[in-house]
Order: C-alpha cells, then structure tokens, then sequence
C-alpha cells in the first residue's frame, strides 16, 4: 500500500502536473480574474520547468560528484540498484536498458578493475508488472552474457523501492552467511544517491558510495541552453520532486 500511495502522491506534485491543472482551469475559467493568473502562473512555470539552463542547474545543485576509480578502495561486494531497465518489453535473449544502466556498465567496470570482487543486484518488477522477470535476473544475464562467472552475481529480486532494497539486501546477507559489519560499495544513480544511503546506513549496513548515472553536464552559456525549452528539462524536475517526495516520505515513515 505504501508503495502505490508514493507513487500517486509524486504524481500529484510533479511539476508537469502542476502546470497541465494551472492552464486547464485557467482556460475554463478564462473570464474570471483568477482564471487568468491562473493561465498566466501555468505558462509560466512551463517556461521555468523547460528551460535547460535553469534545470541542470538544479540537477548540479543536487547530484554528488562522481568519484575517479582511482579513488574507490577494494571491496569483496559491490550493491547495484536496479531501476535501469525496459520492464515493459519482454525479452529473454538480451536486456534492454533506460537511461540508467551506468548502474549496471560502471558495476562491470569496477569488477574488471578488481575494485569489487562480487556484485549484489538488488530490485524486483516494480509497480504493475508486464514482465514476469525481475530487473535483477536481467542484470544478472547481462553480466553472465559478458563474462562475469555467474558465482560472482548474486541477485535480491523481491524488493520494490529503496527502502526495500536496503531491508532485503541485509536479510539476503545474512541468510548466506555473509559478514554484513564489511564495509559494501553501493551504485546508484547520483540524483538517488542521499536515499539510498540513508536507507542502507538506517538498517546497519556501512556503504562507500559510487553515484553514476548523471542527468546534470557541463554548464553552458550559449543562446539555446538559455532559451530554448527542453522536454528533458521536465523530465529533470520530475526526478528532482519525486526523489524530494521519497525523502519526505522515508524520514517521516522512519525509512532513513
């Protein structure tokens, strides 16, 4: 239930949203005065939430620096949160990746370099789904496929949200046998890097991050990063709310 409430709760509060109520009631109630600021408030913050400049801004506010392997000690487990895969098209020869599959690439980057020795997967199907495989047993074939030995891919495949993944990688862990007091490595996208270290650091598991996965570049000051919109630019916002609403959420309900 926690789960489905989360969601529809985000939905409520995504910028797009917000934008797509200020115009329509705007529009129909055109011939009122607060109809007509209503209109202008939704135009508005259409520009804001659209604009390139503004939003990567806010991304690079948010998003952790990304750390140079060099820098990352040796670990025996690496922990990859999923969320990086086309649940939606079912396939059972190959994975098909989203934006984030840095999580999974960087993971594999990290084990060729023997900065981690094994790698945990954890995530399971998510909200409503279509496919009756888990984001971690495709990770899992992912790695297998480009020749990590499959006794070095573990998978948690039941977890449905952050908080989730931190409880059952610890149970996952201690079924076993396996030293939970080490010191993991968690990958995750930059953007949900403070969540998913809360939620590892509240149930007793000692993490080095590795965030990857960034939606924020290299600021630029031309004519079209300042003016023109961008649908990404609300696609940002979106992760940027949601994950603000999550951690809302989790501090409230004790998750982090």
């Amino acid at each position: 239930m926690f789960f489905y409430l989360s969601q529809f709760l985000s939905f409520l509060a995504m910028p797009l949203t917000i934008v797509i109520i200020l115009i329509v009631m705007g529009a129909v109630y055109i011939k009122r005065k607060w109809g007509k600021k209503s209109l202008w408030a939704g135009i508005i913050l259409l520009w804001f939430f659209s604009n390139q400049f503004i939003s990567n801004q806010a991304m690079l506010a948010w998003e952790p620096d990304f750390k140079e392997f060099s820098e990352i000690k040796n670990h025996e487990i690496g922990i990859v949160l999923t969320g990086v895969t086309n649940l939606s098209k079912t396939a059972y020869d190959r994975t098909f990746f989203n934006k984030g599959a840095d999580r999974i690439t960087h993971a594999l980057q990290l084990y060729r370099m023997g900065k981690i020795k094994k790698i945990l997967i954890t995530g399971g199907q998510g909200l409503n789904p279509v496919n009756p495989q888990s984001e971690a047993e495709l990770l899992q074939r992912f790695l297998i496929m480009t020749g990590v030995p499959p006794e070095d891919v573990m998978i948690e495949d039941k977890a449905k949200n952050t908080a989730q993944n931190a409880q059952f990688t610890k149970t996952f862990l201690e079924e076993k046998g396996i030293n939970i007091d080490q010191e993991f490595l968690l990958i995750t996208s930059a953007f949900h890097m403070y969540r998913s270290k809360g939620c590892f650091d509240k149930v007793g598991l000692k993490t080095e991050t590795f965030p990857t996965d960034y939606y924020s570049y290299d600021t630029k000051y031309d004519f079209p990063t300042f003016m023109y919109p961008s649908p990404s630019s609300i696609e940002n916002w979106h992760k940027l709310v949601k994950e603000w609403i999550g951690i809302t959420v989790y501090k409230l309900v004790g998750y982090i």
